[in-house]
């Protein structure tokens, strides 16, 4: 759309779409909206919408995931949650514990990671675990955790939903639902995620090209959710150095092809406590959006991934280092 048209106009095309069977989807961004066609099993001719008033340009989109895709939105989107930004040069930190484990270890690491200036609170009330006897979560009373931890720091929650029945319950509790690498290609799960109009933070499989990330990302985006940031957690090699090998040439590689911000979780993406802040500090210098990083008051008891969770004063550390590498790269914290 042209810059500055108003909402009728906006509302007179999207009308005009969805009279000819298509579906629109309009996307705002910093300076103009654009409007996404789905729905269509044939092109279509630009000239059909270019003729509408508020209309710059109609563009046929080339990429198979269409409304995520930088064809259809140029500038980059900026996702806002309660008063903190990501994307479109805004850095976010994400910290806390991989499980929340009890009150207390749950507010002691809250507490601590906002004092170091983390913006969001991670924790996993549902934990995804390769062995059925190893810790599963408290489930209910971890969210409740959570929100405890919210109220007391002013940290907006982000945790992980796993599957299409715990999802609005996650979404009553959480401020941003996190969907794991082990259900990127959930797709019940992605559309029902697209339907409750929670930000989302998507992360990559373990086995998956950046083509399949971003086709997830579209899941949520075609049911009217456009709130989705992007997560690089590494992959699955035949490398034994670290627990995963963290890709973090997808960050370059997806901002040129969706205007979807991308963040990077070293923790995961190494899973060994000495590797994560080098990691992270490559994060924020290859043009991350942001960075989520495990930390636990005593990771050699901590009841999932102790090995690569930071200490407290470690993540303070790591912290100041984000700063001065975000400021030479000209992201704001």
């Amino acid at each position: 759309m042209e810059q500055g048209v108003s909402e009728e106009e906006i509302e007179r095309v999207t009308a005009r779409i969805e009279a000819m069977g298509f579906r629109a989807h309009a996307i705002p961004g910093s300076l103009r909206t654009a409007i996404g066609v789905t729905g269509n099993k044939v092109p279509l001719d630009p000239s059909e919408f270019e003729i509408l008033p508020g209309v710059k340009m109609a563009i046929p989109v080339t990429q198979p995931y269409k409304l995520v895709s930088r064809e259809v939105k140029h500038d980059d989107t900026q996702i806002e949650v309660a008063g903190r930004r990501i994307g479109a040069g805004r850095f976010a930190v994400i910290a806390g514990p991989c499980a929340v484990e009890s009150l207390q270890q749950t507010l002691a690491v809250a507490h601590a990671v906002k004092a170091s200036g983390a913006h969001f609170l991670r924790g996993g009330a549902f934990k995804p675990r390769t062995s059925p006897y190893s810790f599963q979560g408290l489930e209910l009373e971890g969210l409740k955790i959570l929100a405890r931890a919210r109220e007391e720091t002013g940290l907006p929650v982000v945790t992980e939903a796993l599957d299409t029945e715990t999802l609005d319950m996650v979404a009553e509790y959480a401020d941003v639902i996190q969907i794991g690498a082990r259900n990127m290609q959930n797709f019940q799960l992605l559309k029902k995620a697209g339907r409750c109009r929670r930000p989302v933070l998507l992360k990559r499989g373990m086995s998956a090209t950046l083509d399949e990330l971003l086709m997830s990302a579209e899941y949520i985006a075609s049911e009217g959710n456009y709130q989705i940031f992007l997560c690089e957690r590494g992959v699955r090699t035949f490398s034994t150095h670290t627990r995963n090998t963290l890709d973090l040439s997808a960050v370059p590689a997806v901002k040129q092809q969706s205007h979807l911000p991308i963040i990077v979780d070293p923790s995961h993406g190494t899973g060994k406590r000495d590797k994560v802040a080098p990691l992270a500090r490559a994060a924020v210098a290859v043009g991350a959006d942001g960075i989520m990083i495990e930390v636990h008051d005593n990771p050699d008891r901590a009841l999932s991934d102790g090995p690569q969770a930071l200490l407290p004063d470690q993540f303070d550390r790591l912290m100041k280092e984000v700063r001065a590498i975000a400021d030479l790269v000209g992201m704001g914290l």
